[in-house]
């Protein structure tokens, strides 16, 4: 798979401290890749230096061939928050027309994008009024518009229901299925369980990489919580 994130000696600092020590990591066209653990271990700091908003940056990132945050690929990553980038004044279809317009599609892209996160019967339902799981959804719809090539998702699943959090992550399959690389970070181990690949990430530090099946088959594990859990016991050795 032709690599759209390359990273390399990744290393961040912030208020003088390093926060993130010397991070390799891939993500190939069309594949759904984790990033796992525990909140404060440096997930969203990493994913920050991918879309090229975080400061304090060493090393090699290259997103789409070129440095992370260049204007050429600005335009071609979607990037979902924590805190959705949302107008809650707006309903959703006025979002995403808002931001379609700063994309330069027209409204045959936000229809189509509303119907991807299951929204079209609530395009027109004001975002303040809607439930978070519907709120998350506006704001991954956002990300979506433009048809991006790489989908850097921080954390879009928490406080949602199982239900919810069950149909996203299948949204985010199948989005690496029609050919974007797909980036998510998540402290929730079961859900990394869905992913192509996972790098386990605990204080800055990448424990392990691989499949879910090669690192459960490297720990002994039968769970990816227990794989990371091992990991660490081992790390501490």
């Amino acid at each position: 798979m032709e690599p759209v994130v390359e990273v390399a000696d990744l290393r961040v600092t912030r208020g003088g401290r390093e926060v993130l020590h010397g991070l390799d990591l891939t993500v190939g066209a069309g594949e759904l890749v984790g990033i796992v653990g525990p909140s404060g271990g440096g997930k969203s700091t990493l994913m920050r230096a991918i879309v090229g908003v975080q400061s304090g940056v060493e090393g090699t990132l290259r997103v789409l061939g070129q440095q992370a945050g260049s204007p050429g690929v600005r335009g071609r990553v979607g990037y979902v928050t924590q805190v959705g980038a949302i107008y809650s004044d707006l309903t959703a279809r006025e979002n995403l027309e808002f931001f379609a317009a700063i994309h330069g599609v027209g409204a045959d892209q936000v229809r189509q994008v509303l119907a991807t996160v299951d929204l079209a019967e609530a395009g027109d339902q004001v975002v303040g009024t809607m439930s978070g799981g519907q709120q998350s959804r506006v704001s991954l719809a956002t990300a979506l518009l433009g048809d991006p090539s790489l989908l850097v998702l921080d954390e879009p699943t928490v406080g949602l229901d199982p239900v919810l959090r069950r149909s996203l992550w299948a949204t985010f399959a199948d989005l690496a299925a029609g050919g974007a690389g797909v980036l998510v970070s998540t402290h929730v181990m079961d859900e990394a369980e869905r992913c192509d690949r996972i790098a386990l990430l605990r204080e800055g530090r990448v424990l392990a990489a691989g499949t879910p099946s090669e690192l459960l088959e490297r720990t002994g594990a039968g769970s990816v919580e227990g794989a990371f859990l091992a990991l660490i016991d081992e790390a501490a050795a």
